[in-house]
């Protein structure tokens, strides 16, 4: 085989591997402890547990393989799930089992990784209780994937898609094009649309889509206990046929100091009910807005194009590569690009630094922003024809995965994130 058809094969596995990724719900919150023989069956294990979709599981990976839980299990309880890699023969890892058996609660689940492909011997693994067999090598995703099929009822409704906006600085419009991308998903196809306005105190979705609810996501943040898919559609707003909103209060009178997992339980109840969940977040880097962005399916950075939004975009950007390392980068949208007079980084001396190409570059125009934030309507509804109306629909393809962009990338110059090192 040439080195360009493995070069195709292994882009093909990879992609393969991505979509199957993506696909995957979050696991529920287990323990699992897994002990291998080998590094080349710990480490994707141990990357598996640092998977977005794995945030509420603990795992654990020793080394000692079979013999080395039945050491273990002796003197511990054992968790929800037991991995367990071996070189043993057939016979042998039958024996090794019925050994374990003895020490390990029956509750527990068993997945082996073994190093032979033999039918008889999946057969009577599976006969015996194992949960699932796995020849080796394996991947992250195989090993999410396992844990997934096992712990998540296959019957269970599927979960929408979350999209997280945030701003690389405050007034950049990350709000605005979240709010008129979901009015836009939810217009151009048949699929319901939630918004999240995360934003409590200074929250804007409101008065964008021009509604005044009575209750809104604050009543869902301070009283969890509470929090169902009833209750949670109570606290929704209408704002259009297939569009609703969990509003922020956006008064003053208390504090808004969250934990880390805040807004996880509202999150997850909203993709119950929605396939396409919109999630405003403010411009702060919070434990709670590090996890919701952490947590999202997708991610979009809004930035204009000046020095301090690169700054931070490459912060955000590098930032979330380490917090969501199986993932795709965050997607770029570089907006009040061209206004007059003022000095702005061409978009591709701006994304050159980031390594990531914009989806879109949304020219400044302050008659049409203007006028659709003061009569509370969306960019669509005051002028679909308007080409930044038709960039929007445009990126709600994309962003719901029904087109791709793949703008080109030009060569430029690497020196601007230099200068803020000075």
């Amino acid at each position: 085989m040439s080195s360009l058809a493995y070069d195709r094969d292994e882009e093909s596995w990879r992609v393969e591997q991505d979509r199957l990724l993506q696909s995957l719900r979050p696991v529920p919150r287990i323990s699992v402890q897994a002990f291998c023989e080998t590094e080349a069956v710990a480490k994707p294990i141990a990357r598996a547990g640092e998977d977005r979709r794995m945030a509420k599981t603990h795992l654990k990976v020793s080394m000692g393989g079979i013999p080395g839980a039945i050491t273990f299990y002796q003197t511990a309880a054992t968790p929800n799930l037991i991995i367990l890699e071996t070189r043993a023969e057939p016979t042998e890892l039958i024996a090794l089992l019925k050994e374990l058996a003895d020490v390990c609660d029956p509750s527990s689940k068993v997945v082996v990784i073994g190093h032979h492909n033999d039918v008889w011997l999946y057969r009577e693994l599976i006969r015996a209780g194992i949960s699932e067999y796995l020849v080796a090598p394996v991947s992250m995703t195989d090993i999410v994937g396992v844990i997934a099929g096992i712990f998540i009822d296959p019957q269970a409704a599927p979960v929408g898609r979350s999209i997280a906006f945030v701003g690389a600085k405050g007034g950049v419009g990350s709000s605005t094009l979240a709010h008129n991308l979901a009015w836009a998903m939810s217009s151009l196809f048949e699929g319901e649309v939630v918004v999240a306005d995360l934003d409590l105190p200074f929250g804007t979705a409101n008065i964008n889509f021009d509604q005044d609810p009575a209750q809104g996501i604050a009543e869902a943040v301070f009283a969890p206990e509470r929090i169902d898919e009833v209750y949670l559609d109570r606290l929704l707003a209408q704002c259009a046929e297939r569009l609703s909103l969990l509003a922020a209060p956006s008064t003053l009178d208390r504090v808004y100091d969250f934990d880390a997992e805040a807004f996880a339980q509202i999150i997850d109840i909203a993709q119950r009910t929605a396939p396409m969940v919109v999630l405003d977040v403010p411009h702060l880097w919070t434990s709670w807005a590090r996890t919701t962005l952490t947590r999202a399916d997708d991610i979009v950075i809004t930035a204009t194009p000046e020095l301090a939004n690169l700054r931070n975009t490459k912060n955000l950007v590098d930032a979330l590569k380490r917090l969501r390392p199986n993932d795709d980068p965050p997607r770029l949208i570089i907006n009040q690009a061209n206004v007059p007079k003022r000095p702005e980084i061409s978009a591709e001396d701006f994304a050159e630094p980031l390594g990531i190409a914009p989806l879109a570059v949304v020219p400044f125009d302050p008659q049409l922003f203007g006028r659709a934030a003061n009569n509370g309507r969306m960019l669509g509804e005051m002028d679909r024809n308007h080409p930044v109306a038709q960039t929007i629909n445009e990126l709600a393809h994309v962003l719901t995965g029904r087109r791709e962009i793949k703008p080109k990338r030009k060569s430029g110059l690497s020196s601007l994130l230099g200068r803020l090192k000075k």
